[in-house]
Parts: C-alpha cells; structure tokens; sequence
C-alpha cells in the first residue's frame, strides 16, 4: 500500500470526524480524497461518495430520531421530489453526458472535467455558506409549520440533481428551504437534512448500481473508516466547539476548490 493511499484512508476518518464535530460540510472532501488519492474515475467517485454520504448522514439521523428532532412530514415532503431527481439524474443522466463535450482551444472539456469543475463550484458555494453561517443560538420562536409546496418540489428537484451529479449531499441548499420554505427552526432543520441526505443519497446510489462495477471491498473499508470518524467527532465535539471550526473549514473549502480548478487547468 503506498503512502498516498493511506494518507486516503486518513481522509476518510477526516471525513467522518468534521462530520461528527460540525454535522456536515465533510462529504463535500470525499470525491476529491477518492479522485486524487485512489486514482477513482471522478464518474465512479461521486457513486461512491453518494453511498459514503448516505451512511453517514443516516448515522447522524438515527442520533437525531432518538433526540426527536426530526420532523418526519417535512422530510417526507422535501425528499420525494429529491429522491426521484437524484435516482434519475445517475440512473439516465449522468450515463447519457458524452465523454468529450467541447473544446476550448485546444483544450478539451471531458464528461470528467465538466463535473470535477462543477463539484469545484459546488464545493466553493458549501464554503461560503459555512464562512457566512450565523449562529444557531439566535434562532427565532418556533413557528407554526407551513409549507410552499411548489418552491419545496423545485428545490427537492434541484438539490437532487446536483447531488446527482456531484455525490455532495448538499445540506447547504437543504438547510436554508427547510428554515424559508417549510418555517422549520434551525436545530430541527439541521437534524431533518440529514435524513434528507441519507434518503436521497441511497437511493440515488441504487441507480449506480445498475451501471457501474462496484468495488464493495474498498468502498466497506472506506466507509466503515468514515463511520469511526463520525463517532470520534461526537465524542470531541464535548470538547470542541464545531460551529467555531465551521468558519475554518469553509476557508479550507476554498483551498480545495482552488486546487481543483489549478488540476483540472493543469491536466
């Protein structure tokens, strides 16, 4: 095993632990860690990471279930219309992007590219989110719960194709409809995301498995490490503030985003 391969399997505990200290934003390094430390075709990768994604929010949902933060109708509401967009979007739409879309020059824009350069973006509107994050704390009363059924449809609609293309579970798009869309308070809002995320996320993966080889071997070993993550991040966060770390890792973001755009110019 060479030394960047472990330095992956470091990675995937990363994963796991900001997920545990700050509730989410570390899906968002598992494609890039899978990429560019396994050498995975960025296709595959966002597969992968929809699995790795899924397992691990639902983890975080079991916790939040049995804390009765979770609003069930909500996330029943919001994830029909997701799920369905995200099952499509890798059952038909991600197979159906030709490999060589256009060219630049001389430089030509790959299937590979174009979705390594819109998880690059993608990664870079998460970090501001988590840079600009307010805080928890100042949440207003808890209002009564409403929603605007069709913003809500095409919200589920839009976040489900974009975890669709890019594997992230995208609990910054989530998060800000369920407070606006559905008058969720923010503590229930996160918790509800992340059933949102589990959901959307496996079944989105079940449309991978019809059309692409999965190594169920390295994927076990890679999730079961996110899994150990997660759970060490719950036991350090009584000991560290995750929302001081949020702004941190939202800068971080931006550096990995950079990176990816400079790797892909660079290629």
């Amino acid at each position: 095993m060479e030394i960047i391969e472990i330095l992956g399997y470091v990675g995937a505990l990363i994963i796991g632990v900001v997920l545990g200290l700050i509730g989410g934003g570390g899906s968002i390094l598992t494609v890039p860690i899978l990429v560019y430390m396994f050498g995975v075709n960025p296709v595959l990768a966002t597969a992968y990471s929809l699995f790795i994604v899924g397992l691990s929010a639902l983890f975080g949902a079991i916790r939040n279930i049995q804390k009765k933060l979770v609003d069930f109708k909500t996330a029943i509401v919001f994830a029909i219309p997701a799920f369905i967009a995200v099952y499509s979007t890798r059952m038909y739409l991600v197979p159906a992007i030709p490999e060589s879309l256009f060219f630049i020059g001389d430089f030509e824009v790959t299937k590979n590219i174009a979705i390594m350069a819109f998880f690059a973006l993608i990664m870079l509107l998460a970090s501001v989110s988590m840079i600009r994050d307010k805080k928890k704390t100042q949440e207003k009363p808890e209002e009564k719960i409403s929603y605007n059924f069709p913003l809500i449809i095409v919200e589920g609609v839009v976040v489900g194709v974009i975890t669709g293309i890019v594997g992230a579970g995208g609990g910054f798009l989530i998060i800000p409809a369920l407070v606006l869309l559905a008058k969720l308070p923010m503590k229930k809002a996160v918790a509800t995301s992340l059933l949102i995320i589990s959901v959307k996320s496996l079944i989105g993966f079940l449309g991978d498995v019809q059309n692409y080889e999965i190594d169920w071997f390295f994927l076990g070993i890679f999730t079961a490490l996110a899994a150990v993550g997660i759970f060490l991040g719950i036991w350090l966060n009584k000991y560290i503030d995750g929302e001081k770390l949020k702004k941190g890792f939202g800068w971080f973001l931006v550096v990995m985003g950079i990176f990816i755009f400079y790797n892909l110019l660079n290629e």
